[in-house]
């Protein structure tokens, strides 16, 4: 059973148009998938699908072979806690320390009260700790999120989307606000995590070197529709141009990619 299937998504917003239409793929336990394509093509509405985020038009989304789009909202609740999701702009309550953050990881496990008054459990407090001694964020535990680099922050949004014991990570272009040492850095860490602990990694990437670098699958994505689905290696200049259309040279270009 693949860990998500994506059938015949279609989703619209009003009006003719569709943000997807008619997107299917399979993805497999283990896998580290890049979605990329040009600025409006679908890829955060898919995401957002996945984890019904944003309700889907039409068609199928499962995951772990449960139907996101028919599970009640107690059920949604429960299927939320093994699919974790990093945003772009990092959703993080700023005024919050670092360690406060990645414990509101587990509020889909907590009762209302508990979740209300932040009664956490000394192992969930331990484990936050692991969590971020693993990203490098051993000596901000402390220090409010408001107060970090943007690298910090997403590497924040990791270990908070870690803590729910996830069988599967959506990132939503988790590195388009970071400077490249940055980006490595979390792109380093969503390898690890991938690599290390088996988590199946989905991630919305606008630059094309680094889905080539750490994705094993790449899916592209134009006008709601999916144009490419393979391994790096098939992904060529023809290829790409094909996804980003007019957008492939100046893409190219910014990423180094020109001669790929």
């Amino acid at each position: 059973m693949p860990v998500l299937h994506v059938e015949n998504v279609r989703k619209s917003y009003g009006g003719s148009s569709f943000a997807l239409d008619g997107v299917s793929f399979s993805i497999e336990k283990g896998e580290f998938v890049a979605i990329i394509g040009p600025s409006g093509a679908g890829k955060s509405t898919l995401l957002r699908c996945i984890n019904r985020l944003i309700a889907v038009t039409s068609g199928t989304v499962s995951v772990d072979g449960t139907d996101v789009t028919k599970v009640s909202n107690s059920g949604l609740r429960i299927l939320r806690r093994t699919v974790g999701m990093i945003f772009q702009h990092y959703n993080l309550v700023n005024r919050l320390t670092v360690i406060e953050n990645v414990l509101h990881g587990r509020l889909g496990y907590k009762s209302s009260l508990s979740g209300t008054f932040g009664l956490f459990s000394h192992a969930e407090k331990i484990r936050a700790y692991e969590l971020l001694q693993a990203v490098g964020l051993s000596e901000q535990i402390y220090q409010r999120c408001g107060q970090l680099s943007g690298g910090q922050k997403q590497r924040v949004g990791i270990a908070r989307a870690l803590i729910q014991d996830p069988t599967l990570m959506l990132c939503d272009e988790p590195i388009a606000s970071l400077d490249p040492n940055a980006a490595k850095i979390v792109m380093d860490n969503l390898r690890d995590i991938n690599q290390r602990l088996g988590i199946t990694v989905v991630a919305n990437l606008h630059q094309v070197h680094a889905a080539r670098e750490y994705a094993h699958r790449i899916i592209g994505v134009n006008a709601g529709k999916v144009v490419f689905d393979g391994p790096p290696s098939l992904l060529t200049l023809e290829i790409i141009q094909q996804i980003y259309g007019s957008e492939a040279q100046d893409l190219m270009l910014a990423d180094g990619e020109l001669h790929a």
